[in-house]
Formats: structure tokens, C-alpha cells, sequence
């Protein structure tokens, strides 16, 4: 230790390379059931409970008299927190009663998570219905002891493309691709902007001095998974990556870090080979990890004239490349692209963003050395004397030409911001368009759901399931009873009083148990309305068969306040006349 421990130190107070604090136990109690008796010793054996922590613990932590212990790993737990809510005092001046309860709720329950969005909401993840209920009573009545205003349950969903479908909704066989492409011209676009050609999209920035070529494409579904499974360390690999650029100290870099992140290279290399001959390099000419440089979404890099390196190397770049000024910037763009998908707003999940070319005008370099003229104008005085004799008071001798020339040319420049912004939006938009020119589809978080059923009952619990978009995958007698153990899979989105409706219907002997399992694509299209002959015989002209992505895609855009497309009369023969009796 570099400086001694102190014990006014809480663990608030300590910087993300400390974690060693010394406390004090002040009580200790032993657990009777609702009861806790407090005594001066407690025999081994017992489970207590210990006072005088609250400042010096988390979430978990590890009690010895001594620093040469080495500390315990969290316990772990099958549950997973998926739902969520946003929370907010009913009176405003309670905001900081409401903050320590949520610290007192996150330390009390392990299952937990409590954290403040980028809007400012104070967010409550929980792992089911009944434990959001729980916690919300125990932050009213124990913790915060105030009024709380709950918004609706918030459902996380992901964004992804698939491979071009094979065969249409009534099975068949499509011999033309499906997708409508379609190139928009909408604030000022033009057709030059993007062209669909096998998916290959083509954008200029808005002063036209640099073009980028990219596609979208789904990533094989093992390497998504492993992504997934592997987000811590891809975090420290970006936080150590950072480092190393800043010329700090990587000391996080452990030789257990190496090992695992050497394991996962190779692992995202058999999966690769595996995936076919498209992916061949892929793991080398991996650019970064999204979205927050850690996510289940890849940036490759497929540029003919730009040689970077890798996420997994530290080797030199090179430094004589145009883009290598620009670099971050491009990195930025596909970050807020894979965090804010096209469909409503949710992050992007299994897609991989090929660069194919991106190139640069002369002219660039010039708009670079404009940026630069901006920023030494802004630290001018505006009150000093030659800038007023040369602007505020021009001679008569002068004419508005001469006046005109005397000032900067980048203050006569197109007004269309930094070069480095557009660079970033352009790439947003253009990893937007790409990812639209595939076919789109919905992911939606699914329960593993375990449930105990009389064989009455096997029926009615299969018709539940079934109102709800869940299946059964296994269903087996348990032996020597009159009872099913039944395996099934439910979307979270549906899950909402699940479990009070399979209890009404099987007379309260149906046992449900949801656990968080896994994300799963919703296999209908988002868009999808009736255009062949057989569709049209099949659903009708209406389609009055509901689309599930669609209206969770609606219900998810009307929550954040984006744009609906929605008729208020769609049918109007289908509406009843009301007539008035005179």
C-alpha cells in the first residue's frame, strides 16, 4: 500500500484503484427469523448479522483483521435483472431522501441495480414482477419512507439483421429478394449520398470532402454469444487499450487478464473459421465493440489504404495516414449508431459494420487548419484594438469586398460545423442505413420458466402459454406422482401477471418459476403487410392477423415520444355508424 489506511475513509470516498477500507464493528446480531438479538459474542455456526458496515460496503465485500487475506468472489445467482423502472419522489425537495433509500435498497438486496441514466432518472432493475413489487414497498416503508411516483415497467428489447429470408409467410419459396430498397431523400440528401448495391452503402459528408463505403451484416451466432458472455473483458480491454494511447500505467493488465483475453481471441478465431470464408481475418481487422466499446456489435476495419491496429495489439499505426486524425471520431460514429438502433431507439445486437473504403479530398486538410483558425479566434478579444479597426471601423477607402477578405476564410466556409462532427454523424447514419438495406428484426429478452402441473391441469396451462407467444420445450412426468415438470420459454414483454392468470385457470396448482434466459429474435418482420396473391388470400386484404415485432416496435416508440406509424381510421367500412333518433 502506497499510504496508509484511514478510517474516515468510507468506500464512497475511495478512488476505482482502491478497494480497502477500515472499519469498525460496532453491533452484531443474531438472525431469529423476523427477530434480530443483539449480543456482545456469537458462537460459530450462526448466521449474524454485523452493524457499523453501512459506509464501507456495496454490494459485497470481505471481513478479516488482516490485509494478507485474500478477498472472496460474489456469490453467484441464476437471476438476472431485466425489468426496470424509473423512479421520482412525488415532492421534489424529497430527491435526496429518495437517493439514500436506493443505496440503502441496493445494499440490502443483492439482486438488485440501482443507477442514474444519462437523462438524470433514477432507474430500478429487478429480476421479476413480484421482486419490483417487493422492492418498491420496502423503498417507501423502510428505506426512503416518502411518496414515490413508479413509472410503467420499461422492457429492454435489442435491434438486429438476419440473413435474406428464404421463403415469405406462407412458405414460399422467394426467388427475388423481398426487401423494398428504397433511398430516402429527406433534409437535404441526395441521391449521390447512398446507393444500395448488395447492401454496400456510399456517404459523403456534408461539405462533400470525405466519402466511406460500409455494409451491414449479421454476426454467426456463436461470436454473438461469446460477446455477450465476455463484456467485462472487453471492458478492461478497451480501459487498458485507453491507457496505452494516454500513456498511462496499464497495471490492470494482469497475467490472468492476458490468458482469458488470449482464450477469447481464439475462440472468436475457430468461431470465425467456422462461420465460412467471408470471415477469414476478421479477428485482426477488428476495429471495436459496441456499443460502449463492449457490446455483442463489431466495427471491421476493410480499408485498402489505412493499416491500423487491431483491438488486441498495441502496435504502431501508421502515423502518415490521413485517417488516422479522424480515427476516434469514426469509432464515435458507429458507438451512438450500435447504441440507438433504427427501429425504436434500442440498442443494436449481433450486427457486424464492414468499412470497405473511405476516403478523403484534398480539401480536408485545409477545413482541418480552418478548425484550427476558429479555435485561435475564439481566444481572441473581442475588445481589442486591431480587431476593431479592422472590422468595426473599416475606411471609407474600403469596399465590402476588401472588407470581406480581411476576415478568415473558414469564417466564410459552408456553416456546416466541424469537420470531425460530420465525420461522426455521417458514420451514424451511414451504419443506420446499412443496417436498414438488411432485412430487420426485433429481439425480445425470454424467461426460462419452470412450471409444476397437476395432469388435470396440463391443458389449461398449455393454453396459457400459448395466448402469450411462450412454447413448451420439455414436458416430463415426474415419477411415482400425478404431477408434470414442464420446461417452457416466455418473452418478458408477455410475462406480465403471468403467473396470477396460470393460477386463476388451473385452480391455483400450477407452480411458475421465471428466470432470466436469454434474447431471442422475434422471426416476423417489423414491416411485413400482405403483397402476393397467396399472402392476400391467406390473411386478407387487411391483414387483420396482428404483427407482433410491429407492435412492440409501436408500443416501444410511443413510450420514448417517437413517431408512430399509425392511422386513427384505417378501415373505415369497419367502423360502426351510429345513427341518431330524431
Amino acid at each position: 500500500m502506497d499510504a496508509p489506511i484511514s478510517t474516515e475513509l468510507t468506500v464512497h470516498d475511495l478512488h476505482s484503484e482502491q478497494h480497502i477500507t477500515l472499519a469498525t464493528i460496532k453491533s452484531l446480531y443474531l438472525l431469529m427469523g423476523k427477530e434480530l438479538i443483539e449480543l456482545n459474542e456469537v458462537p460459530a455456526g450462526n448466521v449474524i448479522g454485523i452493524g457499523g458496515l453501512q459506509d464501507h460496503v456495496l454490494k459485497s465485500a470481505t471481513l478479516s483483521s488482516t490485509i494478507a487475506c485474500p478477498s472472496f468472489i460474489d456469490l453467484y445467482s441464476s437471476t438476472v435483472p431485466i425489468l426496470r423502472v424509473a423512479l421520482e419522489p412525488c415532492h421534489p425537495k424529497e430527491m435526496s431522501s429518495l437517493v439514500k433509500g436506493l443505496r440503502l435498497l441496493n445494499q440490502a438486496d443483492p439482486c438488485v441495480q440501482v443507477f442514474v441514466q444519462e437523462t438524470g432518472e433514477h432507474v430500478l432493475v429487478s429480476s421479476g414482477e413480484v421482486h419490483l413489487q417487493r422492492c418498491v414497498e420496502d423503498l417507501k416503508e423502510r428505506f426512503a419512507k416518502i411518496d414515490i411516483n413508479v413509472s410503467s415497467l420499461i422492457v429492454p428489447f435489442r435491434e438486429t439483421i438476419i440473413l435474406p429470408p428464404k421463403i415469405d409467410m406462407v412458405n414460399e419459396i422467394i426467388e427475388e429478394k423481398n426487401q423494398q430498397k428504397k433511398a430516402s431523400k429527406a433534409d437535404g440528401e441526395t441521391l449521390e449520398n447512398e446507393t444500395y448495391s448488395d447492401g454496400v452503402i456510399t456517404m459523403k459528408t456534408p461539405n462533400r470532402l470525405s466519402c466511406l463505403k460500409l455494409r451491414a451484416k449479421p454476426l454467426p451466432e456463436e461470436v454473438t454469444k461469446l460477446l455477450e458472455e465476455n463484456a467485462s473483458l472487453l471492458k478492461i480491454l478497451d480501459q487498458v487499450y485507453y491507457a496505452h494511447n494516454c500513456g498511462e500505467s496499464d497495471d490492470i493488465l494482469t497475467p490472468e487478464t492476458v490468458a482469458a483475453l488470449s482464450k477469447l481471441k481464439n475462440k472468436l478465431a475457430e468461431h470465425f473459421t467456422e462461420a465460412g470464408s467471408d470471415w477469414d481475418g476478421a479477428v485482426d481487422q477488428i476495429w471495436s465493440f459496441g456499443p460502449r466499446r463492449c457490446g455483442p456489435n463489431i466495427l471491421l476495419n476493410r480499408i485498402p489504404n489505412y493499416k491500423r491496429s487491431s483491438v488486441w495489439t498495441y502496435s504502431p499505426t501508421d502515423s502518415e495516414s490521413p485517417h488516422l486524425n479522424y480515427d476516434s471520431t469514426f469509432v464515435s460514429g458507429f458507438q451512438l449508431a450500435a447504441l440507438c438502433g433504427p427501429l425504436c431507439d434500442e440498442p443494436m445486437m449481433g450486427v457486424c459494420f464492414i468499412v470497405e473504403d473511405w476516403t478523403f479530398e484534398k480539401e480536408a486538410f485545409a477545413a482541418t487548419d480552418d478548425e484550427t483558425v476558429d479555435k485561435s479566434l475564439s481566444r481572441m478579444d473581442l475588445n481589442d484594438d486591431i480587431t476593431c479597426k479592422n472590422i468595426s471601423k473599416p475606411s471609407k477607402e474600403c469596399d465590402s469586398e476588401s472588407v470581406g477578405s480581411s476576415i478568415p476564410s473558414s469564417c466564410n466556409s459552408t456553416p456546416f460545423g466541424p469537420f470531425t462532427g460530420q465525420i461522426m454523424s455521417t458514420v451514424k447514419e451511414a451504419c443506420k442505413k446499412a443496417f436498414q438495406a438488411q432485412p430487420q428484426r426485433l429481439m425480445c429478452a425470454m424467461y426460462s420458466c419452470n412450471i409444476q402441473v397437476p395432469t388435470d391441469m396440463l391443458g389449461k396451462m398449455y393454453a396459457v402459454l400459448g395466448r402469450r407467444s411462450g412454447r413448451v420445450l420439455h414436458a416430463d412426468m415426474e415419477e411415482g406422482s400425478q404431477t408434470f415438470h414442464v420446461i417452457a420459454e416466455l418473452p418478458v414483454i408477455e410475462s406480465f401477471d403471468f403467473a396470477n392468470e396460470i393460477r386463476k385457470q388451473t385452480n391455483g396448482l400450477a407452480l411458475p418459476q421465471l428466470v432470466f434466459s436469454h434474447w431471442e429474435v422475434v422471426d416476423v418482420d417489423p414491416f411485413w403487410s400482405p403483397r402476393t396473391e397467396e399472402e392476400y388470400a391467406h390473411f386478407g386484404e387487411k391483414a387483420d392477423v396482428e404483427n407482433r415485432a410491429r407492435k412492440y416496435v409501436n408500443n416501444v416508440r410511443r413510450r420514448k415520444g417517437l413517431a408512430v406509424d399509425e392511422k386513427i381510421v384505417e378501415h373505415a367500412e369497419k367502423q360502426r355508424t351510429l345513427m341518431r333518433k330524431k
